[in-house]
């Protein structure tokens, strides 16, 4: 396997096209392409059903919609830490932690938490992104508004 298509060669590229992404404004005002020429047109991305943008999303148009959705979700979503854990060149498999500092956009709640995401490259671009939360719970209160409960009448 040559060094351009290494799974944490590509993941790397990914990561820094997406940080060029959201600092020029993400969804709606960046060039989604700055991301999709490190995706597979057939890409798929598996999210915890728990989340508030959880589901399958599929190919260059979900995972724009997915970008989207998390824009939505989130005011504020760093990567403060990556660590390549593995990463196995026969099966263009990586596997990376990523610590995370988020703030929802809906409650301004913050919080820190892992994510730790197996990729898999085919052909010099990402196939399929599984990302594992430890706690999706944690994660859909932080983003849920408080519901208010109004006194009974009298």
């Amino acid at each position: 396997m040559t060094e351009q298509s290494n799974p944490t060669t590509i993941l790397k590229r990914m990561y820094a096209a997406e940080a060029e992404y959201l600092s020029a404004g993400g969804p709606g005002k960046a060039d989604f392409e700055l991301i999709a020429e490190h995706f597979s047109p057939d890409v798929v991305l598996h999210q915890a059903e728990a989340l508030p943008y959880g589901g399958i999303w599929r190919g260059h148009a979900d995972l724009e919609r997915f970008f989207i959705a998390m824009s939505r979700t989130w005011a504020v979503f760093e990567f403060v830490e990556q660590e390549f854990v593995a990463s196995d060149e026969a099966t263009g498999t990586a596997v990376v932690l990523t610590q995370v500092r988020a703030r929802s956009r809906a409650t301004g709640r913050e919080l820190e938490f892992p994510i730790l995401q197996t990729v898999t490259v085919q052909g010099g671009q990402i196939i399929e992104v599984r990302p594992f939360y430890w706690d999706t719970a944690a994660i859909a209160a932080a983003c849920t508004p408080a519901q208010t409960v109004d006194p009974p009448q009298s």
